[in-house]
């Protein structure tokens, strides 16, 4: 039973309007929000790796992995205040995701994004001046609190500023700074690792304050959305602004449909016990499992651990960091693959062949591991032939993983909500995004140690049960509008059970441009 391929053209309704100037800067700059996540996944990895760093906060970690060298190589970096230093934030991220759908329903997108800024930019100082574990901690909290509302505000910007036409390549250029983020943070930690001293690693964690101050500026000179502003009673502002953004007068039907969508919303007082109903099944469904499965692809143990993951399967510091600057590389140049792809081969290929990519290479990075390391996790000399091997298969895995379930865990969520959900279900996507985030991060190492290579099996094996989730599960939502987007749930084999006609907008139906009471 295979999801249906798509509507085409939104089910007849197409807005006219084109993608102006105006709309690309400004998705450009709020896609920047990205750059802190992407740089925070990056730096902590390498800085996790720099002696300096270790002696200074982990002494345990810098003897074990430097005094011992008959220590079993998955076992080196196994330290639960490590890992707690690495995952703290994401655990932070959680928890503000949920007052950030408050803040982003009732003061607007913008705010939000200010206030991820801000907060990011004090972690980003105290983790630079940090001189105990605790300060570290805090910092990295507080940098979560930040990542927990730009995660939340971004992609939603995003998806409500740009014309349906193009949603998909404008929200992939939220994955798209992640991804610069992470490749900026592993040259710097390259670099910063080869300072005299020892301090290179004030500067990596210190230098989150840049794009801290990329999203806090951005977010004050960033116009706000219609849709926000008609959700705050706006209107005559908004559809001044829907005209800016789409570049011509004759907006009288998108504008309609949006004022008939917030109509409907409002009636909405309880948005989050909303969710629970019938009719959101498929939505609630999504915002739990997209983000689930982002997570379970093992894609934050490649990036966040990457310089780790390499030293521990035997290549030196600077080569471990070296790899991960090239595995960066590839991410960057395979999110712009999928900008290019989504709107033209729709979402449900990019999902099902990098499904398929990521399986293949995890089982080749299973065996390559497995038959050097063995159970021991005692290589002896590693050939030079060897750590190519292992580094091109990680690479092609992640260019999979960076034009599928990359940029798409994040767009297909933020894209598929009605507008009287929607603040609430994108917290749900972000907050089952950190959590699993912050849970992989926990236990990794630990399961590095005790699973060893069949830590990639592991991961192989959900990768298998995700794609097979993709094929039957999710519709293809490529060039629909996002307040027509009801259509997919009705046509689809499955899920049209559970959504009826007459259950979306709570008796407004949106269709010829004016609100049309049910009777």
């Amino acid at each position: 039973m295979p999801a249906v391929g798509g509507i085409s053209n939104g089910g007849g309704k197409e807005y006219p309007g084109s993608l102006t100037p105006f709309v690309t800067v400004t998705c450009i700059v709020a896609a920047m929000g990205g750059l802190i996540f992407g740089y925070d996944i990056g730096i902590s990895g390498g800085v996790t790796s720099m002696d300096p760093f270790l002696l200074k906060f982990f002494p345990s970690v810098f003897r074990k992995k430097n005094s011992d060298k008959t220590v079993n190589q998955y076992c080196q970096y196994d330290s639960q205040t490590l890992t707690m230093f690495t995952s703290s934030l994401y655990l932070a991220a959680l928890l503000s995701s949920l007052v950030a759908s408050t803040v982003t329903r009732r003061f607007g997108r913008k705010l939000s994004m200010l206030f991820g800024g801000l907060l990011f930019l004090v972690g980003a100082l105290i983790n630079g001046f940090a001189q105990h574990v605790w300060m570290l901690i805090v910092g990295r909290i507080l940098l979560g609190f930040g990542i927990g509302f730009a995660n939340q505000s971004v992609p939603l910007y995003l998806s409500e500023m740009a014309p349906y036409k193009y949603r998909g390549a404008l929200n992939i250029g939220f994955q798209l700074s992640i991804t610069v983020g992470i490749l900026v943070a592993n040259v710097l930690n390259y670099f910063f690792a080869k300072i005299h001293g020892g301090w290179g690693w004030r500067l990596s964690l210190g230098g989150a304050m840049v794009p801290a101050l990329i999203i806090t500026i951005g977010s004050l000179v960033l116009p706000d959305t219609p849709n926000s502003m008609i959700e705050r009673g706006d209107r005559e502002k908004a559809k001044a602004q829907l005209r800016r953004v789409r570049g011509i007068d004759d907006v009288e039907e998108e504008f309609n449909d949006l004022v008939a969508a917030s109509e409907s919303s409002r009636k909405v007082e309880h948005p989050w016990r909303n969710l629970l109903q019938r009719k959101y099944r498929p939505h609630l469904t999504m915002a739990v499992l997209i983000p689930f499965f982002q997570q379970l692809t093992g894609i934050n143990v490649i990036m966040f651990y990457a310089p780790v993951l390499f030293s521990s399967i035997g290549f030196k510091d600077d080569s471990a960091l070296m790899s991960a600057v090239i595995t960066g590389v590839v991410n960057v140049v395979a999110t712009c693959v999928s900008i290019y792809g989504v709107d033209k081969w729709g979402r449900r290929a990019l999902f099902l062949e990098g499904g398929v990519q990521m399986l293949i290479c995890q089982a080749v990075v299973a065996a390559a591991i497995g038959a050097k390391f063995g159970i021991d996790g005692n290589p002896g000399d590693l050939p030079k032939w060897y750590a190519v091997v292992v580094v091109l298969f990680i690479c092609i895995y992640v260019s999979a993983f960076a034009w599928s379930w990359g940029p798409l865990g994040w767009l297909v969520p933020s894209e598929i909500f009605p507008l009287e959900i929607r603040s609430a279900a994108q917290s749900i996507n972000v907050s089952v995004n950190m959590f699993f985030t912050f849970l992989i991060a926990q236990v990794f190492l630990t399961m590095l140690c005790h699973m060893k290579f069949g830590l990639f099996i592991f991961f192989a094996f959900f990768v298998l049960i995700m794609t097979f989730f993709i094929y039957f599960f999710l519709p293809e939502t490529k060039g629909i509008p996002i307040e027509e987007m009801n259509q997919v749930w009705k046509a689809h084999p499955f899920w049209s059970r559970f959504v009826e006609n007459d259950d979306y907008g709570n008796g407004v139906e949106m269709g010829r441009g004016t609100a049309i009471k049910e009777v």
